[in-house]
């Protein structure tokens, strides 16, 4: 019996990028687990997948994608974390744009039926990511001053419902008057447009000069950079992207200077004002912690079950506009999760 996937056949512009073929559905083997997707979520990793900026990409074609909400079809031998006809969020490890996809049972949670698909794949990539950075690799406490970049988008999104928990002080960014308005609903004290003024200045400009505490990036370049000189004694840098790089597809020039813009860091620097810089690849965690991955999905699960966590569902489309959706998506339009549904 066969499904269809998405595939990803050359890098480029959206319209061009992307074909639907009938594949063979796969059969799990052991600890995996195979299931029927309903929906699957976009990531910003998936636009540079697309534009060939992704180094953990593999050789197109290729099926792209990280998460999918569906049913339990079937499972592999020693499964004991998933049951057939049950209704979960999952990680795939690529291979998520399909009406079927297998992945690892540690790689899924369940969740109530009545959950909007759109939410739960937030809870997968976004939110397991934000919970990763905000509450394994940093601990914020109460007080502490929270800047987040890229703050409308769904991994800001829940860093910000994440810090507000822990009630910290939340400078964000993002590009329009539209999004300061959603920062401000979210509860961003201090919401700042990038387009319109450069966010260290505004913060010194406050008052806050060499006084944040952690500060999420998935820009990078430059703004790594004027962010570290933000921190206070104890302040943490978190990076877990460069959308920054997009950008500057087909220009080396550009890109160099992006990758300069990072700039050079010794441990003697970071001793003497006692900041640590810390880089985030759930990939990585995936492949080599999934235990950690799994943690971190079924807390953001319960937190939101909870009514803790609130995703925001930015946009919707059909699997046949994958092109309209990566288009969105990289127009850095979007409020909240992209979703596609078959």
């Amino acid at each position: 019996m066969g499904m269809k996937a998405i595939y990803l056949v050359k890098n480029g512009k959206p319209e061009e990028a992307f074909q639907i073929r009938e594949k063979e559905k796969p059969v799990p083997a052991a600890g995996q687990v195979l299931i029927k997707t309903e929906a699957f979520g976009l990531n910003f990793a998936d636009v540079m997948a697309r534009l060939g900026l992704y180094q953990d990409c593999p050789p197109l074609p290729a099926v792209i994608g990280y998460e999918v909400v569906g049913t339990v079809e079937s499972i592999g031998p020693s499964v004991t974390q998933a049951k057939v006809g049950e209704r979960v969020v999952a990680f795939t490890r690529f291979g998520g744009y399909a009406t079927h996809a297998i992945t690892d049972e540690r790689a899924v949670a369940a969740i109530p039926p009545e959950m909007d698909a759109g939410v739960a794949c937030a809870l997968a990539t976004q939110y397991s990511t934000a919970y990763f950075a905000a509450e394994e690799c940093v601990k914020l406490h109460e007080g502490d001053k929270v800047l987040i970049h890229a703050a409308a988008g769904g991994v800001g999104t829940a860093l910000i419902q994440l810090a507000k928990l822990r009630g910290c002080t939340i400078f964000g960014t993002a590009g329009s008057a539209e999004k300061m308005e959603y920062l401000r609903e979210q509860g961003v004290q201090y919401p700042i447009n990038y387009r319109t003024t450069g966010f260290a200045s505004e913060i010194k400009k406050l008052g806050f000069s060499k006084q944040l505490d952690a500060i999420f990036d998935p820009v990078g370049g430059k703004s790594v950079k004027q962010g570290i000189d933000l921190l206070n004694a104890g302040g943490r840098m978190v990076c877990y992207g460069a959308s920054e790089m997009t950008d500057a597809k087909g220009n080396p020039f550009k890109m160099l200077q992006i990758a300069l813009g990072f700039g050079l860091w010794s441990p003697i620097p970071m001793m003497m004002r006692s900041f640590s810089i810390i880089g985030i690849n759930m990939l990585r965690i995936a492949d080599h912690r999934p235990e950690t991955l799994q943690r971190c999905l079924k807390e953001v699960v319960a937190l939101t079950h909870a009514g803790k966590l609130q995703p925001t569902v930015g946009a919707s489309y059909s699997a046949d506009n994958i092109a309209g959706a990566h288009a969105f998506l990289a127009s850095r339009q979007s409020i909240g999760k992209v979703v596609v549904k078959w």
